[in-house]
């Protein structure tokens, strides 16, 4: 439906907005209630209209474009000394959204690729970000429906959810064994901004039956955390550098 917006049309109306997407008219209709909804789309005399927050819709994506190539030669390194699986994630809503992995050819539970989304509370991914969210933006992150198609195992009441973020609070990182699906353990950690604010997420990832705990703890998280930090320290330095327009 966004698409169907004509450039250098500002407003459009319904019938055109209808046939230009192809769909009914009362399709169409309750397509823009929600986009309304949302606040991509604004109701004007002539019919509708985007609305500026549409860009938000690429930022996420091109600055993860941005990320992924500041990360990739330290996951690389990471994943030459772990033999292990790595991942960068950064929340949406209630879920996770992978922006970058580089993967070792091993056994998981569940298929992983850039794209993909997981419930957050329910991986060590999305709890390191969230453990970083004011309490109103988590209750507000966690209060939208997750878009993962997926039923995870744990499902903590907000005691248990509350204890689980404390600890990453606490420890700066968080270790998942088993609560999305059964067989998938992954430490975590954040990555953070110049401001400190945590921006994304980082793990190593593994099959719970080849890698103990001990294993994970010991040997792969201060890998995991001196990657991280250099994929930190390599993000705040290009964000710092000015920005050279050419004509």
């Amino acid at each position: 439906m966004i698409k169907a917006f004509e450039p250098q049309q500002p407003s459009m109306t319904l019938s055109a907005l209808a046939s230009r997407a192809k769909l009914a008219r009362p399709t169409t209709h309750r397509i823009l209630i929600t986009l309304a909804e949302l606040g991509y789309v604004r109701a004007t005399d002539g019919g509708f209209s985007l609305t500026p927050k549409v860009l938000e819709l690429s930022l996420a994506f091109v600055q993860s474009m941005g990320l992924w190539d500041v990360a990739r030669p330290h996951m690389e390194e990471l994943v030459a000394k772990t033999n292990e699986s790595t991942s960068i994630a950064q929340l949406d809503g209630s879920d996770i959204v992978y922006v970058a992995r580089v993967a070792v050819p091993k056994v998981i539970g569940l298929n992983v690729h850039i794209g993909t989304r997981f419930p957050a509370l329910q991986t060590a991914l999305g709890r390191v970000i969230l453990a970083d969210l004011a309490p109103d933006e988590l209750e507000r992150a966690l209060a939208q429906p997750s878009r993962s198609g997926i039923t995870p195992r744990w499902q903590p009441n907000k005691a248990e959810r509350d204890e689980a973020l404390k600890r990453v609070r606490e420890n700066g990182w968080d270790l998942a064994d088993g609560q999305l699906a059964p067989g998938i353990r992954s430490v975590a950690v954040p990555l953070r901004g110049a401001s400190g604010k945590v921006i994304a997420s980082m793990n190593v990832n593994t099959n719970a039956a080849e890698t103990s705990i001990e294993t994970l703890l010991n040997e792969y998280l201060p890998l995991l955390r001196e990657a991280a930090e250099r994929v930190s320290r390599d993000w705040n330095l290009l964000q710092s550098m000015p920005l050279v327009v050419r004509d």
